[in-house]
């Protein structure tokens, strides 16, 4: 029974509980999330750490008037929980049920949404510019993680935060992890900040208000005790209870954190994340400041479940999992690998026998694959943090110097460098590999981590040469070939498990530009029909093909491999003798695989008719399933079958027809 929990149907009243009647709340969510999630799978970690914090700011602020922009948004369950959704919450991720990130159209408490890290600084100091032209007083609370510090949009947004607001509310969550755990110069500067007890400039003023709050001399007391007990959880360092928020230096003055104070940002800090009535008071005095203020909080990712304690980055965001014990099913027997596996263990392979190819990516060594790397040969691995435009200029400086960068990135994440690709590596006609995962959908994060615009944001590029495997032993062909062409190389493939084709010990040479036709036409007199399916609808190409094949058509099968070059002389060949073509990609239409098919049978004066299967001109929702939402906007066989029929006026069953060009 949740007694708490029960009472709480929104944010009006969080306000009504005591603090000790919070803390026995905050409990109750904690077993919410872990019961909650085991069936479905979320980012558990992350909103474990976040509990204290989520009651916290809703105990002071009031939303939807105060505004909270949650950076990534993956930490926003407690908050949803808080703000009406309780009855939903197991829907999470799930068809039709809540987004697993803050969406505006979600509710009216979700005031910015996100899923990559770094953008909160930007959209909350755009509110309280906004706030600030109108003259109201909206709280503006911007919660950012340690690994939003990482990417350099979160630079650019402090840079302009003192001489654009006098009013605003940081929140730095430093758990040290954003997925994988936190690497480079900021890492170990918060790491410096959490061991040297050198306080701020704001912290006598802080003691004085806690005191004036009824019983602020025991919160005081309790914040000094875990303060001390806390600093020596979080780095081995064991540091007597300190008496006093702001200690000497040994130099006869106080230290100050120089990053956020020279930027124009008093800095308070670093604070125990999971002492309610310290929380509290600290974002009570928040609230009376007139200058821009970061409030440095330190979070356990996974607290309160040991499994997540101990497996942080598996408890990021994991499928389905046993609510007591953390345990996730093993894989079925026979199961294919996982896409990203295969390229990670390609990489190995090719890295031990070129001394030219090393191995990158941004804070996703398990999510890409590049785990296999890092540990079979650590020197030839790179971790760039969250910071997808660096990672790709630092491949392309690599590349003048003659090395082999294999850049291994989400598709949708790639997106945030697309200047970078142009300029610093098209332009300079550099030879970098990109492998794009999560190509296509990733189904239960929904539109901010679909991969479906790819191939019409590289298409229009010049020296590019991009790829799609139609399974896992042609993606390591299409590696190695990369690794002999001296040009930016592009590999898109999706999310999950591969087709269950056995990858060869060696990989083979690919010719560039160059498709493969899998059946030819058999001339038998039904009406030809030629399908291109690309990457991973290729297997529902060939389904359709046998379907169609066995109600009389004749059908070709052809795997394009290439969105650029596309090979010519086989889609013209095939344009010609074909009555209809019919283009399968796991990709939106607008600019697509099917949008240069039918540019080049223009070009060739083709005339003949072409369907277009793909994602139409729309953001995609998110579901429990990719095959859902496949069949729900027509990516499926059924639909490729019945639309070439309908194409020929021919009678269609009871198969409803779905989008397409």
């Amino acid at each position: 029974m949740s007694r708490y929990l029960d009472m709480v149907d929104g944010p009006e009243h969080v306000k009504k509980l005591t603090v000790p009647q919070l803390q026995e709340l905050a409990a109750e969510i904690r077993t919410e999330l872990i019961e909650g999630l085991a069936k479905g799978g979320g980012h558990l970690g992350p909103n474990l750490g976040v509990v204290e914090l989520s009651i916290a700011l809703h105990k002071v602020f009031t939303t939807p008037k105060d505004k909270f922009v949650w950076d990534v948004s993956h930490q926003v369950y407690v908050h949803k929980i808080l703000t009406g959704r309780k009855n939903r919450f197991r829907t999470i991720r799930q068809t039709d049920g809540l987004n697993g990130f803050a969406l505006r159209t979600e509710s009216e408490h979700d005031c910015f949404g996100a899923g990559h890290a770094g953008t909160a600084l930007s959209a909350a100091l755009g509110m309280a510019a906004a706030r600030d032209k109108r003259g109201s007083n909206e709280n503006v609370v911007c919660i950012f993680g340690d690994a939003a510090l990482t990417n350099g949009i979160s630079f650019e947004a402090m840079n302009n935060v003192a001489h654009t607001t006098k009013k605003f509310i940081g929140i730095l969550n430093d758990n040290e992890w954003s997925i994988a755990k936190n690497v480079g110069a900021i890492s170990g500067y918060l790491n410096k900040l959490i061991t040297n007890p050198r306080y701020n400039q704001l912290a006598k003023d802080f003691e004085n208000f806690v005191r004036k709050l009824p019983k602020g001399e025991l919160a005081l007391q309790l914040a000094h005790r875990a303060e001390g007990g806390l600093k020596g959880a979080l780095t081995g360092v064991g540091l007597k209870p300190t008496t006093s928020l702001v200690e000497s230096d040994g130099r006869g003055g106080h230290g100050s954190p120089v990053l956020f104070e020279e930027m124009g940002m008093r800095y308070l800090g670093p604070i125990d994340g999971h002492d309610l009535p310290l929380l509290i008071s600290t974002l009570e005095f928040a609230k009376t400041c007139d200058h821009p203020i970061v409030i440095h909080v330190l979070t356990q990712k996974g607290k309160g479940f040991e499994a997540a304690l101990k497996q942080p980055e598996k408890f990021h965001g994991l499928g389905p999992y046993n609510a007591t014990t953390g345990e996730t099913a093993p894989a079925k027997a026979g199961t294919p690998p996982m896409y990203q596996d295969v390229m990670g263990q390609t990489c190995v392979k090719l890295a031990k026998k070129n001394e030219a190819v090393v191995g990158l990516t941004a804070a996703m060594p398990s999510g890409t694959g590049m785990k296999h790397l890092e540990k079979a040969m650590p020197e030839r691995y790179y971790d760039v943090g969250i910071a997808e435009e660096h990672g790709v200029i630092f491949a392309a400086g690599m590349a003048t110097m003659g090395l082999r960068p294999v850049v291994a990135i989400y598709s949708s994440f790639l997106q945030r460098a697309y200047d970078c690709i142009h300029h610093d590596v098209c332009l300079q006609d550099l030879p970098v590999i990109f492998c794009m995962d999560r190509a296509g959908l990733s189904a239960n994060d929904g539109p901010t981590h679909h991969g479906i615009f790819d191939i019409s944001y590289l298409r229009c590029f010049p020296n590019v040469i991009a790829m799609a495997p139609a399974n896992e032993d042609e993606l390591a062909d299409m590696m190695f070939t990369a690794t002999t062409v001296n040009h930016p190389t592009f590999i898109r493939y999706p999310r999950g498990a591969a087709e269950g084709v056995v990858v060869k010990d060696e990989p083979a040479l690919i010719e560039v530009g160059k498709a493969v036709v899998q059946s030819n036409f058999a001339n038998n007199g039904g009406r030809k029909v030629a399908l291109f399916g690309l990457g991973p609808m290729n297997a529902i190409a060939k389904k359709a093909a046998a379907q169609l094949t066995a109600d009389g058509y004749d059908v070709a099968v052809i795997n394009p491999r290439f969105t650029k070059p596309i090979d010519a002389a086989v889609h013209e060949q095939f344009g010609r003798e074909a009555d209809l073509i019919a283009t399968l990609e796991d990709h939106v239409l607008m600019g697509g695989y099917g949008s240069a098919v039918l540019e080049l049978l223009s070009e060739k004066s083709v005339t003949t008719p072409v369907v277009r299967i793909g994602w139409p001109d729309q953001f995609i929702e998110h579901a429990t399933t990719q095959d859902e939402l496949r069949a729900k906007y027509g990516l499926s066989v059924a639909n490729t079958v019945a639309r070439v029929k309908a194409h020929f006026g021919d009678t269609v069953s009871a198969t409803k027809l779905v989008g397409g060009a």
